[in-house]
């Protein structure tokens, strides 16, 4: 069985027990979710309706992307206009018909790493900041779900704006097992994709390579590039002895670009080529340490990104950073051109003011 059938059938199965819902949700993985990354003529989301099912509605007609802006020194640069903002799809200049710079509730998934290697310290601090994560930092609309993964992914939580409740259910969880990253953003994206809120999101949070998953990287990437959902990943890479961050420039202060500002320009390949990708499969590599790579290929098509840390403790602040750059992002849409190829369309968000970068998605793949 390949991959794609893999995380096509257990999302099927975590959706929902109804079993029209889920036929429902299997049509929509096999199409390859053909409608992902527009919005629909009349409703920008899916209806939730009583029992976990879905009422879709057809027609799209905008591609959505959410924008990152910041200064030389790594600060959000807020205040900008639509005025401010050029957006190309494959070098095409497209015309920004829906545009907003105000803050907007999320739809939100949580990756909890609770392989055998969390245990004790990390697993610790990692409740902790979640913890400060949902009660302090996101807003009281934003809707939440959690997923853990050691040998396999599990839901945790299913969607909900109940703090208490989702904290309860994190603390029943034990570290135990293999690490099988990959099938969990598999099963966690296409819920996130059905969040009732525009802007939708997946954080994950992991101390290890991907070493116990059915689900090949591949898939999954293309997967996130056939949804709008911002990824962002947080990998503990280190014992504790270090503070020390992965990236560009000190610990301290924080910028919301820990890597440099992923390039590429228009018409960057969806896939570049790799000699290998370590960790994936069931054979995976032999060293357990945070795959910074694999996670950044995970991210940074979706607009999101990747941040490493040295030491548990700082699994708060990478959080708070997380939150804060999702509260301050940029809302552009763009009549979509109608594309049905399969086809990677690379999309290209510049600011006029040469001073400032912008981070968002990539592109997207128009499947048929």
């Amino acid at each position: 069985m390949t991959g794609r059938a893999i995380w096509t059938l257990r999302t099927v199965r975590i959706m929902t027990n109804s079993g029209v819902a889920a036929a429902l949700a299997l049509v929509v993985c096999a199409t390859g979710m053909a409608s992902v990354g527009v919005s629909v003529v009349s409703g920008q989301q899916p209806d939730r309706q009583e029992g976990g099912s879905f009422r879709f509605r057809t027609g799209v007609e905008l591609i959505n992307v959410t924008a990152t802006v910041t200064d030389s020194r790594g600060r959000f640069v807020p205040g900008l206009e639509k005025e401010d903002f050029l957006l190309y799809e494959d070098d095409t200049l497209q015309t920004i018909s829906h545009f907003s710079n105000a803050r907007v509730p999320v739809s939100l998934g949580i990756v909890l790493d609770t392989s055998g290697s969390m245990e004790g310290e990390k697993m610790s601090a990692a409740l902790e900041a979640l913890d400060r994560f949902l009660f302090d930092l996101l807003g009281p609309d934003d809707e939440i779900f959690i997923y853990s993964f050691s040998y396999q992914p599990k839901l945790v939580h299913r969607w909900t704006s109940d703090r208490n409740s989702l904290s309860r259910a994190m603390r029943r969880v034990r570290p135990r097992g293999w690490t099988a990253l990959y099938d969990a953003v598999a099963a966690a994206v296409p819920m996130a994709e059905e969040g009732r809120h525009r802007k939708k999101a997946v954080v994950i949070i992991s101390d290890g390579n991907d070493t116990n998953s059915e689900t090949d990287v591949r898939d999954v990437r293309r997967l996130i590039q056939e949804s709008e959902v911002l990824v962002y990943a947080i990998g503990i890479d280190g014992n504790g002895q270090s503070g020390v961050r992965i990236g560009r420039g000190s610990s301290r202060p924080r910028t919301p670009f820990p890597f440099p500002v992923p390039g590429g320009g228009r018409g960057r390949s969806p896939f570049p080529a790799h000699p290998g990708w370590p960790g994936a499969g069931r054979s995976g590599a032999s060293d357990d340490r945070v795959n910074v790579s694999a996670l950044r290929d995970l991210t940074d098509d979706s607009g999101g990104r990747t941040e490493i840390i040295r030491n548990a403790r700082d699994l708060e602040p990478a959080t708070a950073g997380v939150a804060n750059e999702l509260s301050q992002q940029y809302y552009l849409a763009y009549p979509a051109p109608g594309h049905d190829d399969g086809q990677w369309h690379a999309i290209d968000v510049e600011v006029r003011n040469s001073r400032h970068r912008v981070r968002a998605r990539r592109g997207y793949i128009a499947s048929p």
